[in-house]
Formats: structure tokens, sequence, C-alpha cells
């Protein structure tokens, strides 16, 4: 039997294109040489932050923003199908009890203190939403070098929520029953699924509490059992406890990318890592086929539709040579460096062109070839390998790659998808 739909990433944009195909009947199979952006994301969903003041309705404001950036990837999609996205993300996303609307962006607290804008959360961040102000006891690990609770809780009294209300933050350390050695994230969250070592943290929090404190924890409350450990542990502590993303590793990332890695095997898709695509197979302007390295061998794998979705420079989906030159490394698709063609892809204390880096795609987001023609009928991109965002600046990565791989999916499978 033969392949459908063959996606090259498994990032957020490639396993949403692959869900909705497989979703529509298509047999799929994702290829990647890693394991995507996912375990390394805080797993909340940003659709548009700031532009550059903060933005409060992503969706309402999305027509505004696109006015003076009429190359951003945003613009291939109506405003819509960039609801619809996340719509069918938040049903996807039931068992994990992600939360939100994509009218209204939340402040969520980082690792260093500073409120993010962002839409949908999971369950165990839904408390974090400061928009509104409140009294926060923020608990540090001891131990757990991944998370300083005091910079943290400092940083948070010094925010201002445009609605004028007061943060109030302070910090506590607190440790845990059992090796202090097992404190990296992943062995931490496992741990925290265990009720012994839950229950002693839920007392030694709950006699540290003061009158109204919500209760933010490191984003280590469980791994495959986090909805049983958070909700645990608020019971445990009598209040609202929210999670506060960690630096990478991402136990939330890595959560949601398990949860789309079984929804599609479900549907009877597949997943192959530690697959690096070299090349591909052509007849006119049809991709019949890419060449892969795996196992050190080389194969090639034949479908009748190909998503591109191996993001930027930063995961090795674009290179830049000894020349400065730069590549898009499967098929040669034109890149966008983001700037004028002269400018300098480091200028110091300037706006970084590499910021805006990407493929350069038409409006039906097949990749372009040199002479501004689509390289392939049958071939689209999305997400981060897609020219003209500023992801980090903007915070609307997770909200591009989910739009995007949401409408590449259904111009890769017509009326299928």
């Amino acid at each position: 039997m033969g392949t459908d739909a063959v996606v090259l990433g498994a990032g957020t944009a490639g396993m949403v294109a692959a869900l909705r195909l497989a979703a529509a009947g298509a047999s799929v199979l994702v290829l990647a040489e890693g394991e995507g952006g996912l375990p390394l994301a805080p797993a909340q969903i940003d659709v548009l932050g700031y532009r550059p003041q903060l933005i409060l309705d992503p969706l309402g404001e999305l027509g505004g923003f696109l006015e003076s950036r009429p190359d951003h990837p945003y613009r291939l999609i109506e405003a819509e199908e960039v609801g619809a996205s996340l719509e069918w993300f938040l049903e996807l996303s039931a068992p994990l009890g992600y939360t939100g609307s994509p009218h209204l962006n939340r402040l969520q607290p980082t690792a260093l203190g500073a409120l993010r804008p962002t839409c949908l959360v999971p369950e165990t961040m839904a408390a974090g939403d400061l928009s509104g102000g409140g009294s926060v006891l923020v608990v540090g690990l001891r131990g757990f070098r991944d998370f300083h609770a005091p910079l943290l809780a400092e940083n948070l009294s010094l925010a201002h929520p445009p609605s004028g209300a007061e943060v109030r933050a302070r910090s506590v350390e607190v440790s845990l029953l059992g090796d202090p050695r097992d404190l990296r994230p992943q062995l931490l969250a496992r741990r925290l699924e265990e009720r012994p070592v839950l229950a002693e943290l839920g007392r030694e929090i709950r006699s540290r509490l003061e009158q109204e404190e919500l209760v933010g924890m490191p984003a280590v409350l469980g791994l495959e059992r986090s909805h049983e450990a958070w909700q645990r542990l608020q019971e445990l502590v009598g209040r609202p406890v929210f999670e506060i993303p960690t630096p990478p590793p991402s136990q939330p990332g890595q959560r949601l990318q398990q949860h789309l890695f079984r929804a599609l095997r479900r549907l009877g898709g597949e997943v192959r890592l530690g697959v690096r695509a070299t090349g591909y197979r052509r007849a006119g302007d049809r991709l019949m086929a890419v060449r892969v390295v795996t196992a050190a061998r080389e194969v090639e794998i034949p479908a009748d539709h190909f998503v591109l979705a191996t993001g930027g420079i930063g995961t090795g989906g674009i290179t830049a040579g000894a020349d400065g030159e730069l590549r898009e490394e499967v098929f040669g698709a034109r890149v966008s460096r983001g700037g004028a063609p002269d400018q300098p892809l480091v200028e110091y204390m300037a706006t970084q062109p590499l910021d805006r880096l990407g493929v350069e795609v038409d409006q039906e987001q097949r990749p372009l070839g040199a002479g501004g023609e689509p390289l392939f009928q049958n071939l689209w991109a999305a997400g981060a390998a897609l020219a003209g965002a500023e992801p980090w600046r903007e915070k609307s990565g997770e909200g591009i790659s989910l739009a995007t791989g949401y409408r590449a999916a259904r111009l890769a499978g017509g009326a299928r998808a």
C-alpha cells in the first residue's frame, strides 16, 4: 500500500498537517531527523502578542498588524481559518485540558517573572493568568537548578498588567522526599507522580501559605499523569496551583508531543525519527518521492502529497554556507533573508534580519524556485520554515505553525481534509 502524504518535520506545523490529513482518510508518514521543537517549547499557544505594543485581542487585531507586514505568513490565511485551527486544536488537546480564546491574550508568568501574552494554555497552567493581578507564592524545589524562585517572584512583583491591578509575589523553597540527585526535569516529573512524594510536597507548601495566595510551581508536575498530579496537589494545598514553564527540556512540551504522536498513530499514521531527507525525485512539475538516509542507508519514499515543515535556520531546515549563502536543505527552495539583500546577517543592536528568514512561498503555500515559480504543484510549506515572521518578538510562533499546518493539510488533501 502506497503513502498518500509525507510530512517532513515533527514539530507543531508538521504534526498538525499530518493529523488533519490522517483524519481525512489519508495514509500519512511523518519523517524527522530530530524530535522537532515541541520538547523545547512551553506548550503555550501564542497567536500574536505584540505589534510592537501589547495586543489583547490577537484575532481581532490581526488585520491591523498585517497592514504593516504584508510579507508575514499570516497574510496567507483568512482570520476565520486561523480561528478554526485554534478551535480544532482545543478539541484535539481536550485530554490535556487546554483552555483560552483566540480573542483574548492571557498574561502568564515566564521562568524569569515576565508576563507572557498567550492564547491557549494547558489546564495545569490555567490559574496563572495574572491579567487581573493577584497574590502568588512561587515554590522552588531545593536543588532544582532550572527554576530560580526568588528571582521569578521579585520580577513578578514588578509586573504591570494593563488592567492596572497589582501583582504580589513571594517565594519559598521546599525539599522533596527521595534522592536529591534525581532532579533532572524528566526524573523529577516522574517522582511527582508518586503519591507519597506529592503528599509531602503538599503538606510543606500548605504550611507556608498566606491568605488568598495562588501557588506557582516549576512545570514538572508529572509527565504521563500530569492531570492527576496537578489535581492532587491542588487538593492537598487547598488553593489553585499553576505550572510555570522552565528552560528546556520542557515537560509540558513533551506531554503535548506524546499526545500528538499517539493521536496520529490512532488514525493509522506513522512517525519515524532519526531520518534525514537528502534529496528528491521529480516528474515535470510534480514531486514523486523524497530520498532519505536512515540506518546508514539511503531509500526513496514515494507519495502523492508532501509537506515541508522542517523549520528555519535554528533547526537546520535552512543552512548558511561559508560564503553566507542561505539554502533550504531538501529541495533548494528560494530563501528570503528577511532584510535588504546587502544587509549584514549580524548588526549590533539592530533588528536581526535572520529573524524573518525562511522559505518564500506563493499564495497556496507552495515553495518557490529561483525564478519565482512554484517548485512543485504537490509540495506545501508550513510553520517556522516560512519567511516573514519574527515569532520571538511578536509571540506568534505556535499560532503560525498551527494555522499554516492546518491550511497545508487542506491544500494538500483538497476536499478530503
